[in-house]
């Protein structure tokens, strides 16, 4: 969000909370891209803040709670409110529950375990939601089009489009059982807390074979989930990287040091194999060198981030 949207948007999360009786004298921004993230102080509510319309709150709520009632690592709702979509100014906002950063890092042993748990949690989750595919024809979309991705060289326009098609049609034919995933899993989007890592975030959740999400993770949590395709993994990787490429290239993208992506990433999917995985990538890039810059992380799908102040950093012992 611009600066002013962010202003109004703390007032919007801080009118929610104050008439819930929830006493609010401080915000602190944990994230910033195409949603707004906020703590609220001193009542210590996580808040979730987007321009109404461009938010699938609604679906994250009803998806969070289904995942909690089956024992889920979910980040749970604010016990304090009702679980809905509350709406100010324009903004809705989400209420969830906040929690301080348990450790440093966490193991990739927990955090393979954490979305092992996850994906069986969604196995028994019944809910309408898009396919991979789907997301991977938005960013074709993107690279297909001039006026959405003006700054594309023509060459480069014609490798990424075929890339991402015959990645998408490669993938469908190995027939791979699919089922519910979170859609982008990476650090980023899972909470450090003392009871054990915990996710965040379903915006991007899609139907398709559970190696699509372990193409988020770091290598050292792949080693760890039971049961990888490791070709299937390879094309997945390969399939994130274009299409990170195709969103970083999208007109008014605000992502950080956008450029140097753009430019890494068509390299990586040129020069490969092996294929990167986005914590290597962002490393090269600058944005993920160590646990704290990692609370200036974002991954794809948005725009850019200010802070994170309790995302994982995969520790390098198991």
């Amino acid at each position: 969000m611009e600066m002013s949207e962010v202003t109004r948007a703390r007032a919007a999360a801080t009118s929610v909370a104050a008439s819930l009786g929830l006493p609010v004298t401080g915000t602190t921004v944990l994230h910033n891209s195409n949603k707004l993230a906020l703590r609220l102080t001193p009542c210590d509510v996580f808040a979730r803040i987007a321009p109404v319309g461009q938010e699938v709150a609604q679906f994250e709520i009803e998806l969070a709670q289904r995942l909690a009632e089956v024992g889920s690592p979910v980040c749970p709702l604010e016990p304090r409110a009702d679980p809905r979509v509350y709406t100010r100014d324009g903004f809705t906002v989400t209420l969830w529950t906040y929690y301080e950063p348990a450790a440093p890092g966490v193991s990739p042993v927990d955090y393979a375990k954490a979305l092992e748990l996850l994906h069986l949690g969604m196995r028994e989750v019944d809910v309408p939601s898009p396919r991979f595919t789907d997301r991977v024809a938005e960013a074709e979309a993107i690279i297909a089009d001039p006026e959405r991705s003006p700054g594309l060289p023509e060459a480069d326009r014609v490798f990424l489009g075929g890339r991402l098609a015959s990645l998408r049609r490669a993938i469908e034919e190995r027939g791979a059982a699919e089922q519910l995933l979170h859609g982008e899993p990476h650090p980023g989007n899972v909470l450090s807390t003392e009871g054990g890592p915990l996710f965040i975030d379903f915006e991007t959740c899609c139907r398709g074979p559970v190696e699509f999400d372990l193409a988020h993770v770091p290598e050292a949590v792949c080693e760890h989930y039971p049961g990888i395709d490791q070709g299937l993994l390879d094309e997945c990787r390969q399939l994130v990287l274009a299409m990170v490429a195709a969103w970083r290239w999208e007109r008014g993208d605000e992502f950080p040091n956008r450029r140097l992506f753009q430019e890494s990433f068509l390299r990586a999917l040129r020069e490969g194999p092996p294929w990167p995985t986005l914590d290597t990538m962002n490393r090269l890039v600058g944005l993920e060198p160590s646990p704290k810059a990692l609370q200036s992380l974002r991954l794809p799908g948005s725009g850019m981030s200010t802070a994170i102040t309790n995302c994982v950093s995969v520790s390098t012992t198991p």
